[in-house]
């Protein structure tokens, strides 16, 4: 007997791999197998080459000058920690004072670097949010300290979805000096970027949240970081990426990743208003729905997050009145998260962070929504959740 799988909207977890970028992938498993590095022979050149387009289709989605400013890694949590350590952690070596300033509501990627490096000295501000999980520009600026190194801000939640304005961010901690990390694991191929504009020195993007394979990423590095040799790397064993990320590279993941990428941005103007529409559409049905249901019993749900400047794919719900017995069992049909992947059984350090109760925060769901949600699955989300609320009143 097979068990029939729930409809999947968990887009913000990891999305699924797109046939094309599959399409693109499979020839360098199979044919075009060479090692990049391997200078002597076609089959090295051939897989160099493709090492390289996909560089180029990168850098074109950040709306970057230089493909050289890609390093491949295994993800945004490797990019993320070649970011803050790799600058941060030769001032600690040489017991120079250095200062990070960063949020409360980070990814665990950033947060654990950011804990790990305060051990070591390292100087650390971690700004609290609005109830919306957002840090302003004037805040930011606020913390800034005469050995201030580097600002890192995620730039779309991973639970809430809530958008930061690192487009005002960078500019100031430019003008200041200040390297600027930007974790753009949500936002990447969702709303467009811009790294000249934003004055961005260093962005961190996973190949599996945009319809790539797992198990790659990138970490966008400004030339002017290389120039002056601001970021050191944090393995050894090997030349490649500048001696950034040493390593026989993934070819098929690099690959999937650049037409990922491609796609991306070849969609990025249509795809992300046609999702929004669906999204709004939901929340609003949501909101109205429960409130109806439940307004005999007291149950009610909340929107978590900013109400418009959030990223496509997020829907953060609250729900007051539903027992945890109900809320575990009642959305059975649907494949959700009840937060972050990558804090599976931790108390939401995000929900939290904009002050909703624990009690809350364990009646919270994400859903997440991407390029193969049709209305269909959201209706199903809808009557499961209208049954949620039923069971509960019974």
């Amino acid at each position: 007997m097979v068990l029939e799988k729930p409809i999947y909207l968990d887009y913000n977890a990891t999305t699924p791999v797109d046939p094309c970028v599959l399409e693109a992938m499979l020839p360098y498993f199979r044919d075009s197998f060479g090692n990049p590095s391997s200078t002597t022979h076609s089959h090295g050149w051939e897989a160099k080459l493709a090492v390289e387009n996909a560089r180029k289709s990168a850098t074109r989605l950040l709306g970057a000058a230089d493909p050289n400013s890609i390093v491949w890694t295994s993800g945004a949590t490797e990019s993320n920690n070649l970011a803050i350590q790799g600058v941060l952690g030769p001032f600690l070596d040489h017991k120079t004072a250095a200062h990070l300033i960063t949020t409360q509501t980070e990814h665990k990627a950033s947060l654990d670097v950011a804990h790990a490096l305060e051990r070591r000295g390292l100087e650390v501000t971690f700004l609290k949010p609005n109830r919306f999980g957002q840090v302003s520009p004037e805040l930011v600026m606020s913390a800034i300290r005469p050995h201030t190194k580097m600002i890192s801000i995620i730039h779309a939640n991973n639970e809430i979805g809530t958008i930061n304005p690192v487009s005002s961010i960078g500019p100031e901690a430019r003008r200041r000096g200040i390297l600027f990390h930007v974790d753009a694991a949500q936002s990447a191929g969702k709303i467009p970027i811009d790294v000249e504009k934003s004055a961005i020195d260093l962005l961190s993007v996973s190949g599996h949240k945009i319809y790539g394979p797992k198990g790659v990423g990138f970490l966008f590095v400004a030339p002017h970081v290389t120039k002056a040799n601001l970021l050191t790397g944090l393995l050894y064993g090997g030349s490649q990426e500048r001696g950034l990320r040493p390593g026989t590279l993934n070819v098929p993941g690099i690959v999937g990743l650049g037409r990922a990428c491609e796609i991306c941005f070849e969609r990025i103007n249509e795809e992300p208003q046609k999702l929004a529409n669906m999204r709004d559409q939901f929340i609003a049905e949501v909101l109205d729905r429960v409130s109806k249901a439940g307004a005999k019993s007291n149950i009610s749900a909340q929107l978590n997050g900013h109400p418009k400047d959030r990223v496509y794919s997020n829907i953060s719900l609250s729900f007051h009145g539903l027992s945890s017995d109900v809320f575990a069992l009642g959305l059975s049909r649907i494949a959700v998260s009840a937060g972050s992947a990558c804090a599976a059984g931790e108390p939401s350090h995000v929900l939290a962070a904009i002050g909703l109760p624990e009690i809350l925060a364990h009646a919270t769901v994400r859903i997440g929504i991407g390029r193969f949600t049709t209305p269909e699955d959201l209706q199903v989300a809808l009557e499961q959740i209208e049954a949620m609320v039923e069971n509960q009143r019974n």
